[in-house]
């Protein structure tokens, strides 16, 4: 297990890399997914060697094998010798409490954000209810908010809404208010707001992963620029509406938390994506997708092998430990 156990640790070093290179060769929404999944996967692996190695270290402990009914003559989890697993084992346990720590602040933050889009969703002016749609089955709710600052985005939730502001609607003709309101309905639809979830709590669990997070939210704007230009049938019209959309949120900004679970036409780098509107599809370097996409499953395989491979020596070396010693 010693060696087993360290390589989910180690591979999204590599593994990180790897997916937002291969991210930048696929299409934005088989690139979001791809960030996603690689996300999640690296950061579950990583859980469970944190868990391994601060389990081991308990059961060293003469109260932590007298729980688990362990004979210490039988208990041999790795190569390293008991004073060595002392170490490893604070280490380990200090950090899972510091992904604890983490991901219960980001819950934290993005919980209050959601409360306070809520509460100025329900506090809209009685004059504006007539501009507020019921949702129907296939269009959320869209409210609309008194506010000279320019602003919208998607808020999800039971029910999901589109929020915009009157200041970001006179800002925009009718097509580009269509385009605009296209794009945050793709973002609901997509389920968005969850695969940035995902991506935020596995970046809590290694370091590496972060850098996963800002390439996420830039092919999730991408699928659903790409989701508004295809229902409003005209990519110019598109780029036209988020470029001035943005350029009249950045002329009065309204604060919005850096992790917050809205979502945003305005977000991430607005000149690449209208760039990537106008600009004809581009034809992706095949040989560079396919090594990146072998180099990243390997790393997958390798680390979903490792640690199941560290939880079977676990799970053997207990059972060994726990029984007959004169067997």
């Amino acid at each position: 297990m010693t060696l087993a156990v360290w390589a989910p640790l180690l591979l999204p070093l590599l593994a990180a890399p790897l997916a937002r290179r291969l991210a930048e060769q696929l299409a934005p929404r088989a690139a979001a997914l791809v960030l996603a999944a690689t996300a999640a996967a690296l950061g579950a692996a990583t859980l469970a060697s944190l868990g391994l190695l601060a389990v081991t270290g308990l059961l060293h402990l003469p109260y932590g094998a007298a729980l688990a009914h362990l004979s210490p003559a039988h208990w041999h989890p790795g190569r390293l010798s008991d004073p060595e697993w002392a170490p490893t084992a604070v280490l380990a346990a200090t950090a899972l409490l510091a992904v604890g720590a983490l991901a219960a602040r980001a819950a934290r933050h993005q919980y209050a954000d959601l409360r306070r889009a809520r509460a100025a969703t329900g506090d809209a002016p009685a004059g504006l209810r007539a501009l507020v749609r019921r949702p129907g089955p296939a269009a959320p709710a869209l409210t609309v908010l008194t506010d000279d600052r320019a602003d919208a985005y998607a808020l999800p939730g039971r029910p999901p809404r589109i929020v915009a502001t009157t200041g970001m609607l006179a800002a925009l003709t009718g097509p580009e208010r269509a385009a605009l309101l296209a794009h945050e309905r793709a973002h609901l639809s997509g389920r968005h707001h969850l695969l940035l979830a995902a991506t935020e709590y596995a970046a809590a669990c290694h370091p590496a992963l972060r850098p996963l997070r800002p390439a996420l939210g830039y092919h999730l704007e991408r699928w659903a620029d790409e989701r508004a230009a295809a229902e409003v049938g005209d990519r110019a019209l598109t780029a036209r509406a988020i470029g001035r959309a943005a350029l009249a949120a950045a002329r009065a900004p309204a604060p919005a938390p850096a992790r917050s679970p809205r979502l945003a036409a305005t977000a991430g780098p607005v000149p690449r994506r209208v760039r990537a509107l106008l600009a004809a599809p581009a034809h992706p370097h095949h040989a560079l997708r396919a090594f990146a996409a072998l180099a990243l499953a390997g790393c997958l395989t390798a680390t979903t092998c490792a640690t199941a491979e560290a939880g079977h020596d676990f799970h053997r070396a207990v059972e060994t430990a726990q029984g007959d010693p004169t067997g």
